[in-house]
């Protein structure tokens, strides 16, 4: 394993082949001892739990628009919050959400009151990158709200959601807000330091089988990938070392490698080594990208 700079981050061009390789025997790098380590430090973290048997919310509980067919002044209240409640919420608290995950599992949850939920979407940002032009903003009338669902990603796959949807006049789309208590939520795992993310994410092709997106530059060579196995997670590692030229750009690119696992992965977490974060089966999300973002304070 090789840190990357941050700076490959910048630019990602994906890349068009994978390269071949399965896994490879491990080198005299200590590999075995942090890999161990890592999966001994997941199998004791709270932030397992909620994890791999809770609800861990992977967007903004506040959900995005359509925004190809909103007016632009809508985006521009939004982020100044320029509310304006014009009716009468409903009272009650609505009955508690059963969730059922893509994993099969299910869960049930505590639903907001739509007070709540409407206090969760007005609250005031803490920037305004689009600022009121002198003359203000113009103002979101809120005239309606009622519970429906909606599909966010959690680490846990695709689950549908209680939201309240809010109606706003001349705006075509409702606002919606999750209305699950965020106290019934997980956050989520953080890295272990400032580490790059190196593997994306993985796909299954066979029960026993891996095949890894992981990030390189575009001078590295890949000699293979490696991996660690333990009863509740796996960790995975892709061994990428930069080529002797004199000379390299500073952009980084995205390629596939497949490992064979001693047995299927079944419900086990695939770790990765440089981050010792747990990644998402085929998904653009990264839990790097969460360092100073929990989606239970959106």
């Amino acid at each position: 394993m090789r840190i990357i700079p941050a700076a490959l981050l910048l630019i990602l061009v994906t890349a068009c082949g994978s390269v071949p390789g399965r896994s490879v025997a491990v080198g005299g790098d200590g590999f075995d001892q942090r890999a161990r380590q890592l999966a001994e430090r997941w199998q004791a973290s709270p932030e397992r739990g909620p994890w791999t048997d809770g609800f861990v919310p992977l967007r903004n509980l506040t959900l995005e628009m359509d925004w190809a067919h909103v007016p632009r002044w809508v985006g521009r209240s939004l982020i100044n919050s320029a509310w304006k409640l014009e009716a009468e919420l409903p009272v009650q608290t609505p009955a508690p959400a059963e969730l059922r995950f893509a994993d099969g599992g299910t869960m049930s949850v505590p639903a907001l009151t739509a007070r709540a939920a409407y206090a969760g979407l007005t609250k005031p940002k803490s920037f305004a990158d689009e600022p009121c032009p002198d003359r203000g903003c113009r103002p979101l009338r809120v005239i309606g709200a009622r519970l429906g669902q909606a599909t966010v990603p959690s680490s846990r796959g695709e689950v549908r959601v209680p939201v309240w949807e809010f109606t706003v006049k001349d705006v075509p789309q409702p606002l919606r807000r999750v209305a699950v208590d965020p106290a019934a939520m997980g956050g989520p795992p953080r890295p272990l330091h400032d580490d790059v993310q190196e593997v994306q994410t993985y796909g299954t092709p066979q029960p026993a089988e891996l095949r890894l997106s992981y990030l390189h530059g575009t001078c590295d060579t890949t000699y293979g990938a490696r991996l660690h196995e333990s009863a509740q997670a796996v960790v995975v590692d892709v061994d990428v070392r930069q080529d002797d030229v004199e000379f390299c750009n500073a952009m980084g690119k995205i390629d596939h490698i497949a490992v064979t696992l001693e047995r299927p992965l079944d419900r086990r977490v695939v770790l990765d080594y440089s981050s010792g974060l747990p990644l998402l089966p085929d998904s653009d999300i990264h839990l790097a990208e969460f360092r100073n973002y929990d989606p239970r304070r959106s």
